[in-house]
Protein backbone atom coordinates (compact mmCIF):
# COMPACT_ATOMS: atom_id res chain seq x y z
CA UNK A 1 0.00 0.00 0.00
CA UNK A 2 1.25 3.79 -0.80
CA UNK A 3 2.73 6.02 1.86
CA UNK A 4 -0.63 7.98 0.16
CA UNK A 5 -2.68 5.78 1.38
CA UNK A 6 -1.61 4.99 4.42
CA UNK A 7 -1.46 8.68 5.34
CA UNK A 8 -4.90 9.04 4.35
CA UNK A 9 -5.75 6.13 6.20
CA UNK A 10 -4.89 7.44 10.06
CA UNK A 11 -6.55 10.65 8.67
CA UNK A 12 -9.85 8.66 8.76
CA UNK A 13 -8.90 7.05 12.52
CA UNK A 14 -8.11 10.30 14.01
CA UNK A 15 -11.83 12.04 12.62
CA UNK A 16 -13.73 8.70 14.35
CA UNK A 17 -11.61 8.84 17.49
CA UNK A 18 -12.85 12.59 17.80
CA UNK A 19 -15.64 12.54 20.48
CA UNK A 20 -16.61 16.16 20.77
CA UNK A 21 -19.61 18.03 19.96
CA UNK A 22 -20.19 19.74 16.53
CA UNK A 23 -17.44 16.98 15.01
CA UNK A 24 -18.50 15.96 11.45
CA UNK A 25 -19.15 12.18 11.47
CA UNK A 26 -17.04 9.67 10.52
CA UNK A 27 -15.55 9.39 6.82
CA UNK A 28 -16.09 6.67 4.72
CA UNK A 29 -13.56 5.00 3.62
CA UNK A 30 -13.39 2.64 0.53
CA UNK A 31 -10.61 0.66 -0.76
CA UNK A 32 -9.47 0.75 -4.60
CA UNK A 33 -7.74 -2.20 -5.85
CA UNK A 34 -5.42 -1.12 -8.76
CA UNK A 35 -2.60 -2.79 -10.87
CA UNK A 36 -0.61 0.19 -11.76
CA UNK A 37 2.85 -0.08 -10.66
CA UNK A 38 5.72 2.66 -11.45
CA UNK A 39 5.03 5.90 -12.82
CA UNK A 40 1.25 4.54 -12.97
CA UNK A 41 1.13 4.07 -9.70
CA UNK A 42 2.85 7.08 -8.32
CA UNK A 43 0.48 9.61 -10.86
CA UNK A 44 -2.78 7.75 -9.36
CA UNK A 45 -1.59 8.63 -5.33
CA UNK A 46 -1.02 12.22 -6.08
CA UNK A 47 -4.83 12.64 -7.45
CA UNK A 48 -6.23 10.37 -5.03
CA UNK A 49 -4.25 12.45 -2.35
CA UNK A 50 -6.15 15.27 -3.88
CA UNK A 51 -9.45 13.60 -3.79
CA UNK A 52 -8.95 12.83 -0.56
CA UNK A 53 -7.66 16.35 0.64
CA UNK A 54 -10.85 17.68 -1.66
CA UNK A 55 -13.71 16.63 0.91
CA UNK A 56 -14.33 15.72 4.40
CA UNK A 57 -16.62 12.97 3.57
CA UNK A 58 -15.11 10.03 2.03
CA UNK A 59 -11.32 8.78 2.14
CA UNK A 60 -10.08 5.82 -0.46
CA UNK A 61 -7.77 4.02 0.19
CA UNK A 62 -5.95 2.62 -3.17
CA UNK A 63 -3.98 -1.03 -2.65
CA UNK A 64 -2.31 -2.40 -5.43
CA UNK A 65 -2.91 -6.61 -6.36
CA UNK A 66 -0.21 -7.06 -9.21
CA UNK A 67 -1.23 -7.54 -12.72
CA UNK A 68 -4.28 -7.38 -14.12
CA UNK A 69 -4.57 -11.24 -13.95
CA UNK A 70 -3.62 -11.51 -10.06
CA UNK A 71 -5.93 -8.72 -9.26
CA UNK A 72 -8.81 -10.37 -10.79
CA UNK A 73 -8.28 -13.59 -9.40
CA UNK A 74 -8.23 -12.03 -6.31
CA UNK A 75 -11.46 -10.51 -6.64
CA UNK A 76 -13.24 -13.63 -7.67
CA UNK A 77 -12.58 -14.69 -3.80
CA UNK A 78 -14.23 -11.65 -2.42
CA UNK A 79 -16.60 -10.72 -5.37
CA UNK A 80 -20.42 -10.32 -4.36
CA UNK A 81 -19.75 -9.63 -0.70
CA UNK A 82 -19.29 -7.26 1.97
CA UNK A 83 -15.87 -7.82 1.67
CA UNK A 84 -14.96 -6.64 -2.11
CA UNK A 85 -13.28 -3.66 -2.87
CA UNK A 86 -15.16 -0.71 -3.69
CA UNK A 87 -13.81 -0.20 -7.04
CA UNK A 88 -11.88 -2.11 -9.07
CA UNK A 89 -9.58 -1.58 -11.71
CA UNK A 90 -9.97 -4.69 -14.87
CA UNK A 91 -8.06 -4.76 -17.93
CA UNK A 92 -10.55 -3.92 -21.25
CA UNK A 93 -10.41 -7.64 -21.85
CA UNK A 94 -12.33 -8.86 -18.48
CA UNK A 95 -15.48 -6.61 -19.54
CA UNK A 96 -17.73 -9.14 -20.57
CA UNK A 97 -16.31 -11.57 -17.61
CA UNK A 98 -17.33 -8.60 -15.60
CA UNK A 99 -20.81 -7.88 -16.92
CA UNK A 100 -21.41 -11.57 -16.24
CA UNK A 101 -20.02 -11.81 -12.38
CA UNK A 102 -22.82 -10.94 -10.40
CA UNK A 103 -20.08 -8.95 -8.68
CA UNK A 104 -20.67 -5.22 -10.20
CA UNK A 105 -23.37 -2.40 -10.21
CA UNK A 106 -23.18 -0.47 -13.46
CA UNK A 107 -21.73 2.73 -13.92
CA UNK A 108 -25.16 3.41 -15.52
CA UNK A 109 -27.46 2.85 -12.06
CA UNK A 110 -25.44 6.26 -10.83
CA UNK A 111 -25.29 8.21 -14.01
CA UNK A 112 -28.69 8.11 -14.61
CA UNK A 113 -29.32 9.18 -10.48
CA UNK A 114 -26.91 11.80 -11.24
CA UNK A 115 -28.25 12.92 -14.48
CA UNK A 116 -24.43 12.77 -15.37
CA UNK A 117 -22.77 13.94 -18.51
CA UNK A 118 -21.23 11.29 -20.54
CA UNK A 119 -20.65 13.84 -23.42
CA UNK A 120 -18.04 15.41 -21.69
CA UNK A 121 -15.80 12.38 -22.34
CA UNK A 122 -13.93 10.58 -24.84
CA UNK A 123 -17.03 8.99 -27.31
CA UNK A 124 -14.29 6.49 -28.75
CA UNK A 125 -13.04 5.60 -25.69
CA UNK A 126 -16.57 5.25 -24.14
CA UNK A 127 -17.56 3.03 -27.16
CA UNK A 128 -15.69 0.18 -26.17
CA UNK A 129 -17.45 0.39 -22.35
CA UNK A 130 -20.64 0.31 -23.47
CA UNK A 131 -22.60 -2.57 -23.47
CA UNK A 132 -26.53 -2.32 -25.05
CA UNK A 133 -26.34 1.66 -24.86
CA UNK A 134 -25.56 1.00 -21.03
CA UNK A 135 -22.05 2.00 -19.51
CA UNK A 136 -21.07 -0.64 -16.75
CA UNK A 137 -17.85 0.86 -16.13
CA UNK A 138 -16.18 4.07 -15.95
CA UNK A 139 -12.99 4.30 -18.40
CA UNK A 140 -9.53 5.01 -17.20
CA UNK A 141 -5.98 4.06 -17.56
CA UNK A 142 -6.64 3.88 -21.89
CA UNK A 143 -4.37 3.49 -24.54
CA UNK A 144 -4.12 2.12 -28.25
CA UNK A 145 -1.61 1.08 -29.82
CA UNK A 146 0.95 3.12 -32.36
CA UNK A 147 4.31 2.76 -34.33
CA UNK A 148 7.47 4.29 -33.00
CA UNK A 149 10.64 4.60 -35.01
CA UNK A 150 14.01 5.85 -34.98
CA UNK A 151 13.94 9.12 -36.73
CA UNK A 152 18.14 8.90 -36.72
CA UNK A 153 17.53 5.82 -38.51
CA UNK A 154 15.33 6.74 -41.32
CA UNK A 155 17.84 9.63 -41.99
CA UNK A 156 21.02 6.82 -42.34
CA UNK A 157 18.82 4.67 -45.01
CA UNK A 158 17.78 7.25 -47.26
CA UNK A 159 13.69 7.95 -45.61
CA UNK A 160 11.87 10.61 -45.23
CA UNK A 161 12.04 10.77 -41.21
CA UNK A 162 8.46 13.04 -41.49
CA UNK A 163 7.05 10.84 -43.18
CA UNK A 164 6.77 6.90 -41.72
CA UNK A 165 5.09 4.40 -43.76
CA UNK A 166 1.26 4.20 -43.56
CA UNK A 167 0.72 0.67 -45.19
CA UNK A 168 1.58 -2.80 -44.95
CA UNK A 169 3.55 -2.62 -47.89
CA UNK A 170 5.26 0.65 -47.11
CA UNK A 171 6.44 -0.46 -44.10
CA UNK A 172 7.79 -3.31 -45.43
CA UNK A 173 9.65 -2.00 -47.90
CA UNK A 174 10.98 0.90 -45.40
CA UNK A 175 11.84 -2.51 -42.84
CA UNK A 176 14.48 -3.49 -45.99
CA UNK A 177 16.03 -0.48 -46.27
CA UNK A 178 16.27 0.21 -42.60
CA UNK A 179 17.98 -3.46 -42.20
CA UNK A 180 21.34 -4.14 -41.12
CA UNK A 181 22.79 -7.24 -41.12
CA UNK A 182 23.79 -8.51 -37.17
CA UNK A 183 23.37 -5.00 -36.12
CA UNK A 184 19.65 -3.78 -37.11
CA UNK A 185 16.17 -4.97 -37.73
CA UNK A 186 13.79 -2.62 -39.44
CA UNK A 187 10.62 -4.18 -37.93
CA UNK A 188 9.32 -5.13 -35.00
CA UNK A 189 6.19 -6.22 -32.86
CA UNK A 190 5.64 -8.07 -29.84
CA UNK A 191 4.59 -11.57 -30.01
CA UNK A 192 1.20 -9.82 -28.05
CA UNK A 193 -2.65 -10.87 -29.03
CA UNK A 194 -3.71 -7.10 -28.65
CA UNK A 195 -1.72 -6.28 -31.16
CA UNK A 196 -3.38 -8.44 -33.81
CA UNK A 197 -6.57 -7.85 -32.54
CA UNK A 198 -5.84 -3.67 -33.21
CA UNK A 199 -4.72 -4.76 -36.85
CA UNK A 200 -7.35 -6.72 -37.84
CA UNK A 201 -9.70 -3.93 -36.01
CA UNK A 202 -7.94 -1.24 -38.41
CA UNK A 203 -9.07 -3.00 -41.30
CA UNK A 204 -13.21 -3.25 -39.99
CA UNK A 205 -12.22 -6.87 -39.15
CA UNK A 206 -14.37 -8.65 -36.44
CA UNK A 207 -12.52 -11.04 -33.95
CA UNK A 208 -15.67 -12.89 -33.06
CA UNK A 209 -19.00 -13.37 -34.67
CA UNK A 210 -22.12 -11.58 -33.89
CA UNK A 211 -20.99 -8.26 -34.44
CA UNK A 212 -17.99 -8.70 -32.34
CA UNK A 213 -19.93 -10.08 -29.70
CA UNK A 214 -21.73 -7.23 -29.56
CA UNK A 215 -25.11 -7.85 -30.81
CA UNK A 216 -25.60 -11.47 -29.21
CA UNK A 217 -23.04 -13.70 -27.17
CA UNK A 218 -19.63 -14.43 -29.72
CA UNK A 219 -20.25 -18.04 -30.90
CA UNK A 220 -16.95 -18.84 -32.85
CA UNK A 221 -14.17 -16.89 -33.77
CA UNK A 222 -13.75 -14.99 -37.56
CA UNK A 223 -10.14 -13.63 -36.72
CA UNK A 224 -8.74 -16.10 -39.12
CA UNK A 225 -10.72 -14.66 -42.22
CA UNK A 226 -8.83 -12.32 -45.16
CA UNK A 227 -8.29 -9.44 -42.40
CA UNK A 228 -6.43 -11.89 -39.87
CA UNK A 229 -4.38 -13.86 -42.66
CA UNK A 230 -3.33 -10.46 -44.01
CA UNK A 231 -1.81 -9.42 -40.06
CA UNK A 232 -0.02 -12.89 -40.49
CA UNK A 233 1.44 -12.97 -43.94
CA UNK A 234 2.96 -9.84 -43.34
CA UNK A 235 4.74 -10.86 -40.47
CA UNK A 236 5.40 -13.71 -41.91
CA UNK A 237 7.10 -12.42 -44.97
CA UNK A 238 9.53 -9.98 -42.94
CA UNK A 239 10.30 -12.71 -40.67
CA UNK A 240 11.64 -14.70 -43.90
CA UNK A 241 13.28 -11.73 -45.74
CA UNK A 242 15.36 -11.23 -41.91
CA UNK A 243 14.04 -7.32 -41.51
CA UNK A 244 11.66 -9.08 -38.59
CA UNK A 245 13.21 -8.84 -35.07
CA UNK A 246 11.13 -11.41 -32.79
CA UNK A 247 11.80 -10.13 -29.35
CA UNK A 248 9.15 -12.59 -27.19
CA UNK A 249 6.41 -11.64 -25.05
CA UNK A 250 8.20 -9.15 -22.96
CA UNK A 251 7.66 -5.47 -23.65
CA UNK A 252 11.09 -4.34 -21.84
CA UNK A 253 13.10 -6.75 -24.25
CA UNK A 254 11.36 -5.21 -27.49
CA UNK A 255 11.73 -1.47 -25.66
CA UNK A 256 15.48 -2.01 -25.44
CA UNK A 257 16.17 -3.18 -28.11
CA UNK A 258 14.46 -0.10 -30.14
CA UNK A 259 16.17 2.29 -27.45
CA UNK A 260 19.83 0.93 -28.22
CA UNK A 261 19.13 1.00 -32.19
CA UNK A 262 18.45 -2.76 -32.86
CA UNK A 263 15.16 -2.44 -33.96
CA UNK A 264 14.35 1.18 -36.29
CA UNK A 265 10.16 0.61 -36.03
CA UNK A 266 8.23 -1.32 -33.60
CA UNK A 267 4.85 -1.50 -32.20
CA UNK A 268 4.08 0.13 -28.66
CA UNK A 269 1.20 1.25 -26.47
CA UNK A 270 0.46 5.03 -26.19
CA UNK A 271 1.53 4.59 -23.03
CA UNK A 272 5.00 3.78 -23.75
CA UNK A 273 5.70 6.97 -25.66
CA UNK A 274 7.35 9.11 -23.25
CA UNK A 275 9.27 6.55 -22.03
CA UNK A 276 10.97 5.66 -25.95
CA UNK A 277 11.50 9.17 -26.42
CA UNK A 278 13.12 9.90 -22.68
CA UNK A 279 15.10 6.58 -22.78
CA UNK A 280 16.49 6.84 -26.87
CA UNK A 281 19.96 8.62 -27.74
CA UNK A 282 18.56 9.40 -30.90
CA UNK A 283 15.11 11.03 -32.37
CA UNK A 284 11.89 9.00 -32.23
CA UNK A 285 8.78 9.42 -33.71
CA UNK A 286 5.60 8.04 -33.66
CA UNK A 287 2.79 6.99 -36.19
CA UNK A 288 -0.65 5.79 -36.28
CA UNK A 289 -0.79 1.79 -36.72
CA UNK A 290 -0.12 0.60 -40.50
CA UNK A 291 -3.30 -1.26 -41.97
CA UNK A 292 -2.78 -3.10 -45.61
CA UNK A 293 -2.61 -1.56 -48.78
CA UNK A 294 -5.77 -3.00 -50.24
CA UNK A 295 -8.20 -1.22 -47.16
CA UNK A 296 -9.08 2.38 -45.83
CA UNK A 297 -7.44 2.64 -42.33
CA UNK A 298 -10.42 2.51 -39.52
CA UNK A 299 -8.69 3.59 -36.37
CA UNK A 300 -7.74 1.88 -33.52
CA UNK A 301 -10.28 0.04 -30.65
CA UNK A 302 -9.19 1.26 -27.26
CA UNK A 303 -6.79 -0.77 -24.70
CA UNK A 304 -6.04 -0.41 -21.25
CA UNK A 305 -8.66 -0.58 -18.50
CA UNK A 306 -11.83 0.91 -16.74
CA UNK A 307 -12.74 0.91 -13.33
CA UNK A 308 -15.80 -1.28 -12.05
CA UNK A 309 -18.16 -0.78 -8.80
CA UNK A 310 -18.62 -3.60 -6.33
CA UNK A 311 -22.21 -4.39 -6.01
CA UNK A 312 -23.13 -5.69 -1.87
CA UNK A 313 -21.27 -3.47 -0.12
CA UNK A 314 -23.29 -0.55 1.46
CA UNK A 315 -24.71 2.42 0.03
CA UNK A 316 -22.25 5.21 1.37
CA UNK A 317 -19.28 3.23 -0.26
CA UNK A 318 -20.98 2.78 -3.09
CA UNK A 319 -21.67 6.68 -2.90
CA UNK A 320 -18.39 7.31 -2.56
CA UNK A 321 -17.02 5.52 -5.22
CA UNK A 322 -18.88 7.61 -7.68
CA UNK A 323 -17.93 10.45 -6.46
CA UNK A 324 -14.67 9.34 -6.67
CA UNK A 325 -14.62 7.81 -10.39
CA UNK A 326 -15.96 11.69 -11.13
CA UNK A 327 -13.46 13.10 -9.49
CA UNK A 328 -11.19 10.95 -11.78
CA UNK A 329 -12.82 12.06 -14.94
CA UNK A 330 -12.50 15.62 -14.22
CA UNK A 331 -10.53 17.81 -16.62
CA UNK A 332 -7.33 18.26 -13.55
CA UNK A 333 -7.38 15.24 -13.01
CA UNK A 334 -7.49 13.59 -16.06
CA UNK A 335 -4.50 16.40 -17.08
CA UNK A 336 -2.56 14.67 -14.46
CA UNK A 337 -2.98 11.38 -15.27
CA UNK A 338 -2.02 12.10 -18.85
CA UNK A 339 0.83 14.15 -18.14
CA UNK A 340 2.35 11.76 -15.85
CA UNK A 341 1.44 8.91 -17.27
CA UNK A 342 1.10 9.22 -21.31
CA UNK A 343 -2.60 7.29 -20.97
CA UNK A 344 -5.11 9.15 -23.11
CA UNK A 345 -7.31 11.78 -20.87
CA UNK A 346 -10.73 10.08 -21.13
CA UNK A 347 -11.96 13.85 -20.83
CA UNK A 348 -10.93 15.70 -23.83
CA UNK A 349 -11.21 18.95 -21.64
CA UNK A 350 -8.32 17.91 -20.25
CA UNK A 351 -6.00 18.93 -23.10
CA UNK A 352 -7.15 22.58 -22.97
CA UNK A 353 -5.39 22.50 -19.36
CA UNK A 354 -2.10 24.41 -19.09
CA UNK A 355 0.03 21.55 -17.70
CA UNK A 356 -0.75 19.12 -20.84
CA UNK A 357 0.16 22.16 -23.57
CA UNK A 358 3.23 22.51 -21.87
CA UNK A 359 3.53 18.71 -22.40
CA UNK A 360 2.84 18.86 -25.40
CA UNK A 361 5.28 21.35 -26.09
CA UNK A 362 8.13 19.19 -24.94
CA UNK A 363 6.10 15.93 -26.32
CA UNK A 364 4.61 16.52 -29.98
CA UNK A 365 4.54 13.04 -30.08
CA UNK A 366 1.55 12.90 -27.72
CA UNK A 367 -0.87 14.49 -30.13
CA UNK A 368 -0.40 11.65 -32.77
CA UNK A 369 -1.57 9.39 -30.65
CA UNK A 370 -4.62 11.21 -29.41
CA UNK A 371 -5.16 12.65 -33.84
CA UNK A 372 -5.38 8.55 -33.76
CA UNK A 373 -8.19 8.11 -31.76
CA UNK A 374 -10.46 10.90 -32.09
CA UNK A 375 -9.94 10.06 -36.17
CA UNK A 376 -10.95 6.58 -35.28
CA UNK A 377 -14.68 5.80 -37.30
CA UNK A 378 -17.02 3.95 -34.73
CA UNK A 379 -17.90 0.54 -35.12
CA UNK A 380 -18.15 -3.15 -34.04
CA UNK A 381 -14.78 -3.65 -35.59
CA UNK A 382 -13.15 -0.45 -33.53
CA UNK A 383 -15.57 -0.91 -30.62
CA UNK A 384 -13.66 -3.90 -29.77
CA UNK A 385 -14.81 -7.44 -29.25
CA UNK A 386 -16.57 -9.19 -25.87
CA UNK A 387 -16.13 -12.41 -24.98
CA UNK A 388 -15.38 -13.75 -21.68
CA UNK A 389 -12.87 -16.00 -22.73
CA UNK A 390 -10.31 -13.28 -24.11
CA UNK A 391 -7.60 -13.83 -22.05
CA UNK A 392 -7.64 -17.21 -23.25
CA UNK A 393 -7.94 -16.40 -26.92
CA UNK A 394 -5.20 -13.90 -26.68
CA UNK A 395 -2.25 -16.68 -25.38
CA UNK A 396 -4.11 -18.67 -28.83
CA UNK A 397 -2.42 -16.20 -31.04
CA UNK A 398 0.74 -15.77 -28.74
CA UNK A 399 1.34 -20.01 -29.72
CA UNK A 400 0.00 -19.22 -33.66
CA UNK A 401 2.90 -16.03 -33.47
CA UNK A 402 5.15 -18.46 -32.25
CA UNK A 403 4.37 -21.23 -34.61
CA UNK A 404 4.63 -18.87 -37.16
CA UNK A 405 7.77 -17.53 -36.63
CA UNK A 406 9.40 -20.92 -36.29
CA UNK A 407 8.16 -22.23 -39.75
CA UNK A 408 4.57 -23.12 -39.41
CA UNK A 409 2.37 -21.99 -42.67
CA UNK A 410 0.30 -18.70 -41.45
CA UNK A 411 -3.00 -19.85 -42.26
CA UNK A 412 -2.42 -23.16 -40.48
CA UNK A 413 -1.66 -21.05 -37.53
CA UNK A 414 -4.04 -18.92 -37.43
CA UNK A 415 -6.27 -21.87 -37.72
CA UNK A 416 -5.49 -23.10 -34.96
CA UNK A 417 -5.49 -19.91 -32.80
CA UNK A 418 -9.12 -19.67 -34.29
CA UNK A 419 -10.14 -23.49 -33.30
CA UNK A 420 -8.69 -23.27 -29.81
CA UNK A 421 -10.31 -19.88 -29.37
CA UNK A 422 -13.78 -21.60 -30.88
CA UNK A 423 -13.44 -24.12 -27.72
CA UNK A 424 -12.91 -21.59 -24.97
CA UNK A 425 -16.20 -19.74 -25.93
CA UNK A 426 -18.32 -22.74 -26.71
CA UNK A 427 -17.15 -24.37 -22.83
CA UNK A 428 -17.85 -20.44 -21.75
CA UNK A 429 -21.03 -20.30 -23.49
CA UNK A 430 -22.24 -24.03 -21.96
CA UNK A 431 -21.34 -23.11 -18.68
CA UNK A 432 -23.23 -19.35 -18.49
CA UNK A 433 -26.75 -21.62 -19.98
CA UNK A 434 -25.67 -23.78 -16.80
Amino acid sequence: MSACSNDASKGTNDNSNSKEPGEKKEKTEISFWHAMSGPGQVALDSILADFNNSQDKYVVKAEFQGTYEESLTKLRSVGGTKDAPAITQVFEVGTKYMIESGYIEPMQTFIDKDNYDLSQLEDNILNYYRVDGKLYSMPFNSSTPVMIYNKDAFKDAGLDPESPPKTFNEVKEAAKKLTKKNERFGFSMLTYGWFFEQLVATQGGHYVDNDNGRSDDATKAVFNGEEGLRVFNWLNEMNKAGTFGNYGTNWDDIRAAFQTGKVAMYMDSSAGVAGAINNSPFEVGVAYIPYPDEVERQGVAIGGASLWMSKGIAKEEQEAAWEFMKFLASPESQAKWHVGTGYFAINPAAYDQDIVKTEWEKYPQFKVTVDQLQSTKASYATQGALISVFPESRQQVVTALENMYQGMDPKKALDQAADGTNRAIEIANKTKKK
